[in-house]
């Protein structure tokens, strides 16, 4: 059995699609959606994913601000060019781009986004909304795996899941949103002791530590659903994820690759973050 892949690409131009369908609908009512990226310094890796999120923004007919900032850049500075955008009426959705300067707290930056506005979900009041099951913005990566399951039409009703990382990012949200769907959740990380013993019983994978081949071929149980989150550079320099792909897609029923797996989706979550906030922000004003 050679496993079907979850096509990450294809999911994410159908979502893009219906986002920019949406946003001709919230501009005839006066509204442009509006997402303000922030990065700080010459980060190389960073400049291309904020290339491609302002990018995605505007080719789904969002409105789109990219504000770029010298190194030197104070946190004072910084907080108050987050405290202008959350007071900002064009911009529903702020995103930091991390990682920040070492002499920047990133959480206290974080913290300083208005959770209304907090699209990329990191703000400590959307974890707390994700915990309680209260509206709020789900962080992009997970909630891309959960529409990826989505699009399988894979039921997690007490299904046996097993997320691998235990990031505030990825592996704690993953595992809130797959409890939500009641499907049975086991986390592990470093200090697991016996990970494939874990790994044999579920039914669904997410591999989400940024370290190569952390799930083999032996590691999974025949049918498995697998979610691959990591970005790694193999030997020869090629993107791989954290799972052996080759071994483990004669063995699982489904699997996404990288690249072109949950990678696309992340962006994608994050406008459709940006369009719900709009959203959001349109309802205020039609009940005010």
């Amino acid at each position: 059995m050679t496993a079907q892949l979850i096509d990450g690409n294809a999911l994410s131009k159908q979502l893009r699609a219906q986002v920019a369908a949406d946003t001709v609908k919230l501009k005839a009512q006066g509204l442009t959606p509006g997402l303000a990226v922030v990065l700080v310094g010459d980060n190389q890796a960073s400049q291309v994913y904020v290339r491609n999120k302002v990018k995605a923004c505007e080719d789904a007919g969002l409105h789109s601000v990219l504000e770029k900032y010298e190194l030197n850049m104070t946190e004072a500075e910084l907080l108050a060019r987050v405290e202008a955008l959350n007071n900002d009426d064009s911009i529903h959705g702020i995103l930091v781009q991390l990682p920040l300067p070492a002499h920047i707290d990133a959480q206290k930056v974080i913290e300083a986004i208005s959770p209304a506005k907090d699209v990329d979900g990191f703000h400590i009041a959307s974890a707390g909304a994700l915990m309680t099951g209260m509206p709020g913005f789900w962080p992009c990566t997970p909630y891309g795996c959960m529409k990826m399951l989505e699009s399988i039409g894979y039921q997690l009703k007490g299904k046996h899941a097993v997320v691998i990382g235990r990031s505030n990012i990825v592996g704690k949200p993953m595992a809130l949103m797959l409890l939500q769907q009641n499907a049975t959740v086991t986390i592990c990380h470093s200090g697991t002791k016996d990970l494939k013993a874990m790994t044999l019983q579920a039914d669904v994978i997410v591999a989400a530590v940024g370290k190569r081949n952390v799930l083999t071929a032996d590691m999974v149980k025949p049918g498995a659903v697998v979610l691959d989150v990591g970005m790694n550079r193999n030997d020869e320099g090629k993107l791989c994820g954290d799972v052996d792909f080759d071994g483990v897609k004669e063995v699982a029923s489904y699997i996404t690759p990288v690249p072109g797996g949950v990678g696309p989706m992340t962006i994608t979550m994050l406008l459709v973050n940006t369009l719900e906030s709009a959203q959001r922000a349109l309802s205020e004003k039609q009940h005010a």
